[in-house]
């Protein structure tokens, strides 16, 4: 399901940014160039949700996820950080490999499907280890669709 949402031109392969806030903002502009999101709803959007709680799972990895107004069908993103940064993560590990989910305001059970997939997913070490050799985003949208790993 996550990887037919998931196209190649929402693969961003070694980002560099500096920051958790800095990431969102590149998220949202990326989300406002590849789909005529406005970048100000987008950031806000998710902005909100980490206040609420951080979306880091763990192990180098978080789920940024919102409700965005006005967004007729789900948008999903994956970014790999070419270094980790701070994002408050359970186990107080910097992140690096993050998965964007932006959802309409009525898509909540799809919405919780997706996210019980990719915390699944990333909740491999063999997929994560897999993620990392990935040298494009075809090879990478590809390890997606791929899933479950094989042992």
């Amino acid at each position: 399901m996550l990887a037919e949402l998931l196209s190649t031109k929402d693969i961003i392969l070694d980002m560099e940014t500096p920051s958790q806030s800095r990431l969102l903002q590149e998220i949202a502009r990326h989300m406002e160039r590849m789909h005529g999101m406005p970048e100000e709803w987008v950031f806000q959007s998710l902005s909100r949700r980490e206040k609420i709680g951080s979306t880091a799972l763990g192990g180098g990895v978080a789920l940024p996820h919102a409700r965005v107004k006005d967004l007729q069908h789900i948008q999903v993103a994956y970014i790999r950080l070419k270094s980790p940064i701070p994002y408050d993560a359970p186990d107080g590990k910097p992140v690096a490999d993050i998965l964007t989910l932006l959802v309409p305001k009525e898509a909540t059970e799809e919405h919780l499907r997706i996210l019980s997939e990719a915390t699944q997913m990333f909740s491999n070490p063999q997929f994560r280890q897999r993620l990392h050799t990935c040298s494009d985003a075809e090879q990478t949208r590809q390890l997606f669709a791929d899933w479950p790993v094989p042992a």
